[in-house]
C-alpha cells in the first residue's frame, strides 16, 4: 500500500460487513488492502487525494458520506473478489458510489 491518510481500516470494513466473532479472524491484510484499493479509487473519481483536505486537526474530519462510499466499495470488491453480474448485468461499482463522490467532486470545465 501506498503512503497517505488510511481513512477506512480493517476494524471499521469488518464492522460495515457486520461480521460474527467467528469470522473476527478474516485476514486484516486482505481487509486493509481492500480499504485502500476502494479509497484510491473513490479518490481518483472525484479528482483530488482525499488527505489534501480531510484529516487530522486541525483539517476537517472525512465526511461521513465519502466514508460510507469507501466502505460500501470495499465491501463489495471483498464479498465479490472477481468481476461481479448482478443478475443478467455487469456491475462495475455498487449503486450510490458515484453519486455520493459527485456530490464532492470538483466540476471544473
Amino acid at each position: 500500500m501506498a503512503n497517505g491518510q488510511f481513512y477506512v481500516n480493517a476494524e471499521a470494513l469488518r464492522e460495515h460487513l457486520s461480521f460474527t466473532e467467528d469470522m473476527r479472524d478474516v485476514d486484516a491484510t486482505v481487509l486493509n488492502r481492500t480499504a485502500w484499493a476502494a479509497q484510491v479509487y473513490v479518490e481518483k473519481l472525484l479528482g483530488w487525494r482525499l488527505e489534501d483536505f480531510y484529516g487530522p486537526a486541525p483539517r476537517e474530519p472525512l465526511p461521513e458520506p465519502l466514508q460510507t462510499a469507501i466502505l460500501q466499495l470495499a465491501a463489495w470488491w471483498f464479498l465479490q473478489r472477481e468481476a461481479a453480474t448482478v443478475g443478467d448485468r455487469t456491475a462495475e461499482v455498487p449503486f450510490g458510489v458515484r453519486e455520493i463522490v459527485a456530490e464532492y467532486r470538483d466540476w471544473t470545465f
